[in-house]
C-alpha cells in the first residue's frame, strides 16, 4: 500500500450490527476507508476480487464457509493482510493461534455481550491494528515441510550463566518465534521471550510452542531458576524480568504498568537482561509493530551482548526491528530462517567475541 494512500478495508462478518459498528469505528479514521462489507465468505471472495482491499477484517464463525477455511484459501490464492475480529478469539485461543499460523496478521477479541459498548472500547486498538496490517508483508501460504531436527553443536555443555538468549516480537511474532524455536536443539541455552499477546492466549501459545520445539517451553513462575534447555514466557498480562542470583539467573514476574503501551513489554525484559547477563546475553528482535524493544536492545548491545534483528523482507511488520536498526541497536540483520543458526553460533563463542 502507498504510504500516502488511505487503507482500504473490507469487513467480513455475519452480524449486521458488527458490520455497522466496525464501519463506523474504522470509517472515523482519516487514514482508513471502508470499501465494502460482506456477511459471508462466498460474498467476500467476490468482493475481494472486485474491490482489491488492502486489509480484510474477518470473523471465524460464519455461514456457508468457516472463517479459517476461507482464510487458508485466501492466503494460498490471493495473500491479503487479515485482522481477525471474533468472539472465538477469547476463549478459543487455539483457534486464534491457528488463524495466525495460516497467515492472519493480528486479531481483536469481539465482546460476547454488549457488543456495541465493547467494540467501542476497543476502537483505538482496532484502528491501530488495521493500519498496521496495511503495512504488513504477507506471503502465499505453503504446506509446511516435515521439520528436520537441528543438530546441536558438538559437546554443548552449558553452565547456567554461560549464555542467555532474549527474544522479543509482536505482530507476526507468534509464527516467527515458532520458526526460531523449531530450529533449536533440546540442550540449547536458556531462552526468555516476550511476545505481545493478550492474557487469555499466553498459556495456549506456550503449549503450542512446547509441542513444536525440542526445548521445554513454559510460562515463567516467580523465582524459578533459568535453566538451559528451557524457554520462558511471561504469564498473561505480566512483565517478565530476569534477575541474577549468585551464579544463576531467576525469573521475576511483575505486575507493573504497561511500557510502550504493552504488558508484557520487550523493553522491560531486555533492560533486565542487559543488567543481569551483560555480555553473556544474545538479544533478538523479530517482526512486530511499533518500537518496543529497540531501546532495550541498544542497552544490551552497550552491555556487551550480541544483538540481531529480523530483516525487512522476512518480517510481517518491520516496525520493531526497523526501530532497533535506526537506533543503532542491531549488530546484524538476518532473514528469519537464519536467525536460529546464528544464535547457536554465538552461543559457542566467547562473550568477548560475540559481535
Amino acid at each position: 500500500m502507498n504510504d500516502t494512500a488511505r487503507c482500504r478495508v473490507l469487513i467480513v462478518d455475519d452480524s449486521a450490527v458488527v458490520r455497522q459498528l466496525l464501519t463506523e469505528i474504522l470509517g472515523s479514521d482519516p487514514d482508513i476507508e471502508v470499501v465494502g462489507t460482506a456477511n459471508d465468505p462466498v460474498i467476500a471472495r467476490e468482493k475481494i476480487k472486485r474491490l482489491d482491499p488492502d486489509v480484510v477484517t474477518l470473523d471465524v464463525e460464519m455461514p456457508r464457509m468457516d472463517g479459517l477455511v476461507f482464510l487458508e484459501n485466501l492466503m494460498r490464492l490471493r495473500p491479503t493482510p487479515v485482522v481477525m475480529v471474533s468472539s472465538l478469539t477469547g476463549p478459543g485461543a487455539a483457534i486464534t493461534l491457528q488463524a495466525l499460523s495460516l497467515g492472519a496478521v493480528d486479531f481483536v477479541t469481539k465482546p460476547t455481550v454488549g457488543i456495541a459498548q465493547g467494540l467501542a472500547q476497543y476502537a483505538d486498538e482496532i484502528r491501530a491494528k488495521v493500519r498496521g496490517a496495511a503495512r504488513a508483508r504477507v506471503q502465499p501460504l505453503q504446506r509446511a515441510a516435515p521439520r528436520q531436527a537441528t543438530p546441536a553443536p558438538a559437546a554443548l555443555r552449558f553452565r547456567v550463566t554461560d549464555r542467555l538468549i532474549a527474544i522479543g516480537a509482536s505482530a507476526g511474532g507468534t509464527e516467527a518465534i515458532r520458526v526460531v524455536l523449531e530450529q533449536m536443539p533440546a540442550d540449547a541455552p536458556a531462552i526468555v521471550v516476550t511476545q505481545h499477546i493478550p492474557a487469555g492466549f499466553s498459556r495456549s501459545f506456550c503449549e503450542r510452542l512446547d509441542r513444536l520445539s525440542a526445548m521445554s517451553v513454559r510460562q515463567a513462575i516467580e523465582g524459578e531458576a533459568v535453566l538451559p534447555g528451557h524457554v520462558y514466557l511471561p504469564p498473561g498480562d505480566r512483565h517478565l524480568v530476569v534477575v541474577r542470583d549468585g551464579a544463576r539467573w531467576r525469573c521475576r514476574v511483575e505486575d507493573g504498568p504497561p511500557v510502550n503501551r504493552h504488558r508484557p513489554a520487550v523493553d522491560v525484559l531486555f533492560h533486565s537482561v542487559a543488567r543481569s547477563a551483560g555480555a553473556n546475553a544474545i538479544g533478538v528482535i523479530l517482526t512486530g509493530m511499533g518500537d518496543d524493544g529497540a531501546r532495550g536492545l541498544l542497552e544490551m548491545r552497550e552491555a556487551g551482548a550480541a544483538t540481531l534483528v529480523q530483516d525487512e523482507a522476512s518480517s510481517v511488520v518491520w516496525g520493531m526491528p526497523g526501530a532497533a536498526v535506526k537506533l543503532g541497536a542491531a549488530q546484524q540483520i538476518l532473514p528469519l530462517d537464519r536467525i536460529a543458526a546464528r544464535v547457536l553460533e554465538l552461543t559457542t563463542a566467547k562473550p568477548a567475541a560475540a559481535g
